[in-house]
């Protein structure tokens, strides 16, 4: 109802609030065996936590999880993981005001709308806190990637008006503000110095790469590969737009510019982002995603009462300038956790795909004997006629028994179960004794 679930095989449930006890996740689905440790999680959820830059909201939490079921050792169990992060640094007073107004840019008027009720503190349920979850699910994720070969990286390419040029991976990780470009960054700083300083905010724009994704995950039509990833980046809070390779540009191009030609190295260009008709083509998968601009800023704003009344107000409390950095880390999380359930169903399909043609052999291989049964009943009549036109003995314990040694014999060079064996062949033997009689 509340649509907290994700996926398909691999079921993602994430739950708790901004200024609750803890928020968390549970992830259904996974293999039993798959290696992966605390601090493997807790290294994935600094990525994304509050309080790390000059630019992000003050709030300081440590992020400590408490793993609550599916781990041993260090390994998965296969059984439902449950993991939570308890809230300790929140301060409830700072929202005191807002009990009965609506935020301009906020979920709180429609989520009141629509349940009657909003936990004010902090956005509540809305709150980027609930990603807490999400980037635990991705950690695990990223571990079941790893094993096929699969990497993620993602980073910032734009923020407000500045423009990375570069996609330096290795630059990316070394900044506090994940920004792309080296050569751009003092930029992108003093913007955010400047916007920070005028009490604002800013947005900007995202980039996920993921290598080496084989050609076959997705499926056409309604699960197409692009259209799960772009929902599953879209649920992020703050996200208003999502692009798979050149993506809104395609509008202005040509059918010569934009298809990707083939040599015999692979695809010449990747205007596609590594996606043809919903599966992937073990091509680069490029997703850009625009991020909007952190909506509670310390400027005065219209907000809206409860009573409908129009009301000039300023929020107070901690809040980021931009997000963009911290949601790169949650849209890696849903990128991972997106593909790993598309591996797990090709995995499915591939193991249906084995039993059908096992079937199929043994459908043939059921109609030969069905044929030969009918070729030897058929012989075995023959005989009888012969016997008779002579007027030799119809039955012979002697035959009988020479089968019955034989199929002693196969049993021990085939390893099937000689009762097995002996009670099929009584089977057939009673036919031809029943044809006998009459």
């Amino acid at each position: 109802m509340s649509g907290s679930t994700f996926g398909k095989f691999l079921k993602l449930i994430t739950f708790g609030e901004s200024h609750g006890k803890c928020v968390g996740m549970v992830l259904d689905g996974v293999k039993p065996g798959l290696d992966i440790s605390k601090e493997e999680i807790e290294n994935e959820l600094r990525k994304r936590k509050p309080g790390e830059t000059f630019f992000s909201s003050g709030r300081k939490e440590g992020d400590e999880i408490e793993i609550l079921s599916g781990l041993f050792n260090g390994k998965t169990t296969g059984h439902p993981i449950c993991i939570i992060v308890k809230n300790r640094d929140v301060r409830s007073k700072d929202y005191e005001d807002l009990k009965s107004l609506f935020r301009p840019g906020h979920a709180d008027y429609t989520i009141f709308k629509k349940y009657g009720i909003r936990d004010y503190r902090g956005g509540g349920r809305l709150s980027g806190r609930e990603t807490v979850g999400r980037v635990i699910a991705g950690s695990i994720c990223k571990k079941i990637l790893k094993k096929y070969g699969i990497e993620i990286y993602g980073g910032v390419i734009e923020l407000g008006d500045i423009k990375a040029e570069r996609f330096d991976i290795d630059f990316i990780y070394k900044n506090p503000l994940k920004f792309s470009d080296p050569e751009k960054y003092e930029y992108a700083e003093k913007l955010l110095e400047r916007v920070k300083d005028e009490g604002d905010s800013i947005g900007g724009k995202i980039k996920i790469l993921i290598e080496g994704l084989p050609p076959k995950i997705g499926d056409p039509v309604f699960d197409k590969l692009d259209a799960l990833l772009c929902g599953s980046i879209m649920s992020i809070g703050g996200i208003k737009g999502v692009e798979i390779g050149r993506g809104f540009e395609v509008s202005k191009m040509r059918g010569s510019e934009n298809n990707d030609q083939f040599s015999k190295d692979g695809f010449i260009t990747n205007n596609s982002g590594g996606i043809l008709g919903g599966i992937s083509s073990g091509d680069t998968i490029e997703i850009k995603a625009s991020v909007k601009p952190t909506p509670s800023i310390f400027l005065e704003q219209n907000f809206l009462s409860e009573d409908g009344e129009v009301v000039k107000h300023k929020i107070k409390g901690r809040h980021d300038v931009t997000i963009c950095h911290r949601v790169v880390s949650v849209a890696e999380a849903m990128a991972s956790i997106v593909l790993a359930d598309g591996i797990l169903y090709q995995e499915k399909i591939r193991e249906s795909s084995e039993i059908e043609r096992k079937r199929m052999e043994i459908d043939l291989i059921d109609t030969e004997i069905l044929n030969l049964l009918s070729e030897r009943i058929k012989i075995s009549r023959e005989i009888l006629r012969l016997k008779k036109r002579e007027n030799l003995p119809l039955f012979s314990k002697e035959r009988e028994k020479e089968i019955f040694e034989s199929c002693k014999i196969f049993s021990r060079l085939s390893g099937v179960s000689e009762s097995d064996i002996l009670e099929i062949f009584q089977k057939i033997l009673e036919v031809s004794k029943k044809d006998e009689k009459d």
